[in-house]
């Protein structure tokens, strides 16, 4: 018939061989597979330590539990089969691994959804051309109706059995006699229940599980404190950054730029060398402004904006951790020596960016900066502390894009030195992965929302997309429907695109 030729059988002198379809792995394909996962290290929370559920010398993946299965195909499992496969059924198993993780999201945008239901159809289809018909039971069929299920019911985080799961081990916990599960149960659930009605009349007790700072999304430091004096350029950078940063001083801010463009008038449209002049000078003028004002009747300066132009104290504790809303943070230090990686931080900043270095037009836009912490700062304002994140921001030049949409960087190529520091309450958690394909890259991945007041609706609420992440790019390789059906041969599609014959 013609038909799939290259997987027809190869008849020899003594034997017949089959050839490998596109779907199977060689032995080395296999051990490098699984070379990428067990190398591969992620944040705390995230999921199982992944190097615990591979076994090198099998080339197998034993032990999973059902979240590790879900991060595996909606996050891992992409990276993982980047240098394996041939391109189109890669990109098919893919598409699909993309799929389940934007269904999965804590932000649904509903504008989306007509699109991500075309494009599961699509994926469905290209993983009919490769795979074997065996693979593609009932189970397989179901998954075109899942975006309609979105639809109709809400995020799928709200239905998952996640929580029953976890509270179902609670209860196994309960049983000391096994003859008599159900009595232990009810027994210790009923104990618990007093004990925790009794301890609201005790005073200075709180009650066992997660812990109240990461339950209301608190800041506080977790280990690791040595108070240091540091050196004065890096406190006077770590200092102008949290001024830039304060709402308080921004008045002060535009007063300063008038009074730059004033005293040197033939600079003025150099908008580069006046914001070099600002950062040298800003830090000395509004202590002097400040306290001109303080010297005033009725100067309406508030405390917070008084303490901040006093500049910090010079003795700076550095920690190795920080919970900042819940989420935990590392130095690199800290990690090295962990099996977690919580030092990853992605920050979207507006930033002056010209075309060359001599474009001398720069224009202020919004790019996202890649970077790992190597020190916690606790800034000390005398009334209050501030954490800044002093971080190592990977240059430009080690920055790409792939065609899947992909973020590649290069850990080694540092750029940024004169901006080193950040708020940790303005960064986003990310990992980073060894890539297969390109030996001495790394490709960043991010970390789900944790956050509960995210609603269906076409606005992001609360949540903070990073740009060129391949689950907020669209499918690779989208084939539209009509070209879909003029390599297929033809086909019917019912309306809501929920089954489909080919001819």
């Amino acid at each position: 018939m013609g038909v799939k030729t290259d997987l027809q059988p190869k008849y020899g002198e003594r034997r017949t061989r089959l050839p490998p379809g596109p779907w199977n792995l060689s032995r080395a394909e296999k051990r490098e597979v699984c070379n990428s996962f067990y190398g591969m290290k992620v944040p705390e929370g995230y999921s199982s330590n992944i190097k615990n559920l591979v076994s090198l010398q099998d080339s197998r993946l034993l032990g999973l539990k059902s979240h590790d299965c879900h991060t595996l195909m909606q996050q891992l499992l992409p990276v993982a089969i980047r240098s394996v496969l041939e391109k189109p059924a890669r990109y098919a198993i893919t598409r699909l691994c993309f799929f389940f993780n934007a269904i999965c999201a804590k932000t649904v945008h509903v504008s989306k959804l007509d699109k991500l239901e075309e494009d599961v159809v699509v994926t469905l289809c290209l993983l009919e051309k490769y795979f074997p018909h065996s693979f593609f039971d009932i189970m397989v069929h179901l998954v075109v109706h899942l975006v309609r299920e979105v639809r109709l019911c809400g995020p799928v985080y709200f239905r998952w059995m996640y929580p029953f799961e976890r509270y179902m081990k609670v209860l196994k916990g309960y049983v000391q006699n096994r003859t008599r599960p159900e009595g232990c149960i009810a027994e210790r659930y009923i104990a618990e229940e007093a004990v925790e009605f009794c301890t609201q009349h005790l005073s200075d007790v709180s009650t066992v599980g997660v812990p109240s700072s990461q339950k209301m999304g608190f800041s506080k430091p977790l280990s690791g404190c040595t108070v240091s004096v540091v050196d004065q350029d890096l406190l006077n950078q770590a200092h102008l950054y949290v001024l830039e940063n304060t709402e308080e001083v921004l008045p002060y801010i535009e007063q300063h730029m008038i009074h730059i463009k004033t005293a040197y008038p033939k600079f003025r449209k150099r908008t580069k060398w006046l914001q070099d002049k600002h950062n040298s000078t800003f830090i000395q003028w509004l202590r002097f402004k400040v306290q001109s004002e303080l010297e005033e009747d009725n100067h309406g300066v508030s405390e917070n904006l008084r303490w901040l132009a006093a500049g910090p104290n010079m003795a700076v504790p550095l920690y190795r951790s920080y919970l900042i809303k819940g989420i935990k943070f590392n130095i690199k230090a800290q990690d090295d020596v962990r099996t977690t990686q919580n030092s990853g931080v992605y920050l979207l900043a507006q930033t002056m960016q010209v075309a060359s270095a001599k474009d001398k037009n720069s224009i202020l836009s919004n790019m996202g900066f890649y970077g790992v912490i190597q020190e916690i700062w606790d800034l000390d304002y005398q009334k209050f502390t501030i954490p800044v994140f002093r971080c190592d921001w990977i240059d430009s030049s080690g920055l790409v894009v792939d065609e899947l949409g992909f973020t590649l960087v290069d850990l080694s190529k540092i750029g940024h030195r004169n901006d080193q520091f950040v708020l940790a309450s303005q960064v986003k958690q990310i990992f980073f992965v060894d890539d297969p394909m390109h030996r001495g890259w790394s490709v960043v991945l991010s970390m789900p929302n944790r956050e509960y007041n995210d609603v269906i609706g076409d606005e992001v609420l609360g949540d903070v997309i990073i740009d060129c992440e391949p689950f907020t790019r669209g499918m690779p390789n989208v084939d539209t429907f009509d070209e879909l059906v003029g390599k297929l041969g033809g086909q019917n599609i019912r309306d809501g695109c929920e089954d489909i014959w080919i001819e």
